[in-house]
């Protein structure tokens, strides 16, 4: 019998774009906010550029790409040890597609395309075959209602 625990998560986002005004207009406010989680540096938000935001400031679509990037690495490092295969590295360059209209939008796929460099020694197929269950394990691609692909590419160390 499977036993579920319910873990929580609090965050505190304070709107500070009201430049005098509030939301009298939709020009009229700024889309800065502070992301705060005890414990942690607060994280300086705003929207994208595309939605009147600061591009010098986290958005909430970077933020789920980063999510998943994450998740899926810590994933896979675990699923590494699980294989015997020993990362010494791994850089990720994921990229998020959305689309509009003008009634809202949505994401459509995130890409992930990780490159795991290994020690010399440690299996390529073994280190590339992880992917998967790391990608069935993630939390927050499990999450999503879009296709999270990865299309991983791993590096050996020469000795």
């Amino acid at each position: 019998m499977s036993r579920t625990h319910a873990h929580r998560y609090q965050v505190e986002v304070t709107w500070t774009g009201n430049q005098g005004a509030g939301t009298k207009t939709y020009q009229g406010y700024g889309r800065d906010h502070d992301i705060r989680i005890a414990g942690k540096p607060t994280l300086a938000g705003s929207s994208d550029p595309t939605f009147r935001g600061d591009a010098s400031k986290h958005n909430p679509e970077d933020m789920l790409v980063t999510a998943l990037s994450t998740c899926h690495m810590l994933s896979y490092l675990h699923q590494a040890v699980l294989a015997g295969v020993v990362v010494t590295a791994y850089v990720d360059q994921a990229e998020g597609t959305m689309e509009t209209t003008v009634h809202g939008g949505r994401f459509v796929e995130v890409l992930l395309r990780p490159v795991v460099t290994i020690a010399a020694g440690s299996d390529p197929a073994k280190a590339e075959a992880a992917h998967d269950p790391a990608h069935h394990a993630c939390f927050i691609a499990n999450s999503v209602n879009f296709p999270v692909r990865c299309e991983p590419r791993i590096v050996v160390e020469s000795v």
